[in-house]
């Protein structure tokens, strides 16, 4: 009923002001007394699912973009990040949603629902499903070619409130994200809500194998290797990918060149609700 409800609402256009958007392999995770993020939000789920975890008690809330990679690893992490509100002791249950994914070719979706429902499974807590709208309920067919409904969602952290959402602001350091995540970079978290900063960094990668090779190819190729569904990708996907890649192109080795003195980018909402760079303490 409540995948019903969701997969028939209209696509909300997020604006930037207190949003926090997360990237693929990314979680954040903050509670109503934010002064700063009011919105969490995630969108370009195709085969990955977005999960929200959230505290009904102290309304700690938790949204990741999970695409398979360490489910077992990434949901500990998930959990953890929402015990560490530490009145987490107090009344009321732990609420999860799992929205994204359809019914695709290599059953990559499938596989992750299933991974994402046992280990919350496994976990000692008891959690409640609330929304399950994924794979086969996330999904439509058009000329015999599968795609998901819902792409993204966005978590209003005040009123609980989840939504089909898409973003025009992906930022801040939307390429330097992407990057880490393309590279092969592990699930991590990116804001500290007792500081109210977003915390890019320091990474480190591998260069990428074979970048000159793929900046090469044609869009095809690109979508039919680089993609886990190259049909139901959206239109961007591909421009994406190639700056992407140029990306890591650019920068082989981000250590230095990306991170002056090996220190994290930290970012801050200022007044009016958008991201401002903020500079490292003694720089």
């Amino acid at each position: 009923e409540r995948a019903r409800l969701l997969r028939g609402q209209s696509v909300q256009q997020v604006g930037p002001q207190g949003l926090l958007y997360v990237q693929q392999r990314e979680l954040a995770v903050t509670s109503p007394k934010d002064g700063s993020i009011s919105i969490l939000g995630s969108d370009d789920a195709t085969t990955c699912h977005i999960v929200v975890l959230r505290h009904t008690g102290n309304g700690a809330t938790c949204l990741t973009h999970c695409d398979g990679t360490d489910t077992k690893a990434e949901v500990p992490l998930i959990m953890n990040s929402i015990k560490s509100f530490s009145d987490h002791a107090q009344s009321g249950r732990l609420e999860v949603h799992l929205v994204g994914g359809f019914s695709d070719d290599r059953q990559l979706s499938q596989k992750l629902t299933h991974q994402l429902l046992s280990e919350f499974d496994k976990q000692e807590d008891d959690i409640h499903l609330v929304t399950l709208c994924v794979t086969e309920l996330n999904d439509r067919e058009e000329n015999e070619n599968h795609f998901p409904i819902i792409y993204g969602i966005a978590v209003n952290i005040k009123t609980a409130e989840i939504y089909r959402a898409t973003f025009q602001d992906r930022g801040p350091e939307e390429e330097l994200r992407a990057a880490r995540a393309l590279a092969g970079g592990p699930m991590i978290s990116i804001y500290d809500a007792k500081t109210e900063q977003l915390q890019i960094g320091p990474y480190s990668w591998m260069p990428f194998p074979h970048v000159d090779f793929w900046l090469q190819q044609d869009d095809k190729q690109i979508l039919e290797n680089l993609s886990t569904s190259p049909l139901a990708e959206p239109p961007h996907f591909v421009q994406h990918i190639r700056s992407t890649l140029m990306f890591l192109k650019k920068y082989p080795s981000p250590m230095n060149m990306l991170f002056p003195g090996n220190k994290a980018l930290l970012y801050k909402k200022n007044k009016d609700g958008l991201w401002e760079k903020i500079s490292p303490p003694g720089s």
